[in-house]
């Protein structure tokens, strides 16, 4: 995740809009912005696609209210 700086935001868009897994996007832009990259606030998420209601990516962990997704403690915690 760390190595996509440089990534065009048309070209996530256009992934995320065809990427059929609701956990799967929601757990990329939760990282992504994890990562503070400069492109995630040129996305249009109106287009995209991201389900209704909670998600959980292991049983016990830390409930992320902004993409409704409860992923890893260690996830979480990290700087």
């Amino acid at each position: 995740m760390e190595g996509l700086n440089n990534i065009r935001p048309a070209s996530v868009q256009k992934l995320l809009e065809a990427c059929k897994s609701i956990k799967v996007k929601r757990l990329f832009l939760y990282m992504a912005d994890k990562a503070n990259h400069d492109w995630v606030r040129y996305l249009n998420l109106d287009n995209v696609d991201l389900g209704s209601g909670k998600r959980s990516i292991v049983a016990d962990g830390v409930y992320v209210a902004k993409y409704q997704i409860t992923v890893p403690k260690a996830l979480e915690s990290m700087a």
